[in-house]
């Protein structure tokens, strides 16, 4: 059978004592100042003749005296067992077991698990390649014979294209340097946090701007320099550019 808890038990034990003592009193009886009703008042007395069933009594008896102090409504069940009140309230579990969908997954191993094959892959093409063709390596270098034009790698050439139209203190230094200030500030201005290309049109639109920069400036030193480093045109004068 369930356990009544000690404090209901204590709570019943005090409404059965002042019980007892406003029955004693038949003036007070009769007023009606007891809070117990008759029927109740007698069940508990006739519990209380029969010695294994006392215990049974006084938890039927402290459950229906706890549910008026409480302020609870009182009823029995089938037999006028009372014991039914503490099954009121539907045990259930409280914590949501559903997880809430996510769109983000952990770096290992679904991030670094990919780049790791990408780098495999992207090492084992450089040595196919450099296994099958060879480096374009010129004769060792005479300062007695200058190659004209004399040109930097290919990497180089739009810094070498921009020191024939500014200072090379702006070519050099201020115009590289804002560039790459404005590339590190970029993910401070535009803190959108979608990924779809369509939702970052000023960060897209950029570094487009940023890339075709410099490769237009590279395309013109490589193809459209000549002697002395003078313009040309490739279809008319040839191709001086070697990698």
């Amino acid at each position: 059978m369930t356990e009544i808890p000690e404090h209901l038990l204590k709570r019943a034990q005090a409404a059965r004592d002042k019980a007892a003592d406003d029955a004693a009193t038949p003036a007070a009886a009769a007023a009606g100042d007891s809070r117990i009703p008759d029927h109740l008042l007698e069940r508990s007395k006739a519990a209380r003749g029969d010695g294994g069933a006392v215990a049974v009594a006084d938890k039927a008896s402290a459950a229906v005296a706890a549910a008026p102090a409480a302020g609870l409504p009182v009823g029995a069940g089938p037999g006028g067992h009372t014991q039914r009140l503490l099954t009121v309230v539907k045990s259930g579990s409280i914590q949501e077991t559903k997880a809430a969908p996510v769109d983000k997954v952990h770096t290992w191993p679904h991030l670094l698990a990919v780049e790791f094959v990408a780098g495999l892959a992207c090492t084992a093409f450089l040595f196919v390649f450099s296994w099958v063709v060879n480096a374009p390596l010129l004769h060792a270098a005479d300062f007695n014979k200058t190659p004209n034009p004399s040109k930097a790698p290919w990497y180089f050439l739009g810094l070498q294209e921009l020191l024939t139209m500014f200072h090379p203190m702006i070519a050099g230094v201020t115009l590289p340097g804002i560039g790459l200030l404005v590339l590190v500030l970029a993910p401070f201005v535009d803190k959108n946090p979608s990924n779809k290309p369509e939702d970052r049109k000023w960060m897209t639109s950029m570094f487009t701007l940023f890339l075709m920069f410099w490769a237009v400036l590279v395309i013109i030193g490589s193809f459209f320099r000549g002697p002395g480093f003078n313009f040309t045109f490739p279809w008319r004068d040839g191709i001086f550019f070697e990698l």
